[in-house]
């Protein structure tokens, strides 16, 4: 079914305009995937993914995310706290010199805890070290409504933003096949 999907293009042209998070909040360690693992990647992606509407990779084979991750100009980074993967960045170095957060978010259990903050500086940080010319990413209005605030208060700049429909799926894929996120209810006194 067609949405009317807004598409923001937000990048950081030096080191010196990111505004680190602060580190309050949970513990997290940030973690190199150094060997390409499609289970791992993929994982990641359905888990942080699936209840934004990340659908492209789903059906992708073995092969495919194995040429995709097996890549000297890709790094996957994991954060994790208290040793559960929490979230994770995808960094792509490009041909312009650019580096490109290429995906990133995080697990639901992590949401609004203070760790995409910190995630997101360490990804803005690392895409410096990389020797990158400029730090950007693209985000939507499908994502998680808290992402496009996150890549502003870091210091990434709008650069543009454009509307397009797209064809999604009736309903969000949701992790795996028929997951079901739990409804909380906020208990009211009578």
């Amino acid at each position: 079914m067609p949405v009317s999907v807004v598409i923001h293009y937000l990048e950081m042209n030096d080191p010196s305009q990111l505004r680190p998070a602060s580190d309050g909040g949970a513990e997290l360690s940030i973690v190199r995937a150094e060997i390409a693992s499609p289970e791992l990647n993929r994982f990641l992606y359905t888990a942080v993914g699936g209840d934004w509407y990340w659908c492209e990779r789903i059906a992708w084979t073995h092969a495919q995310w194995m040429e995709y991750l097996d890549r000297p100009e890709l790094e996957t980074w994991v954060g994790y706290v208290r040793g559960t993967p929490a979230g994770y960045a995808e960094l792509e170095r490009q041909e312009d010199g650019s580096v490109k957060i290429a995906y990133f978010g995080l697990l639901p259990a992590f949401i609004g805890q203070g760790v995409g903050g910190r995630l997101l500086t360490f990804a803005l940080r690392r895409g410096w070290e990389m020797g990158a010319t400029r730090v950007r990413v693209q985000t939507c209005s499908l994502d998680h409504p808290a992402a496009l605030a996150n890549y502003r208060a870091r210091g990434m700049e709008d650069v543009r933003s454009e509307t397009r429909e797209v064809d999604t799926l009736p309903a969000l894929p949701g992790p795996w096949p028929g997951a079901k996120r739990p409804v909380h209810h906020k208990r009211t006194s009578e």
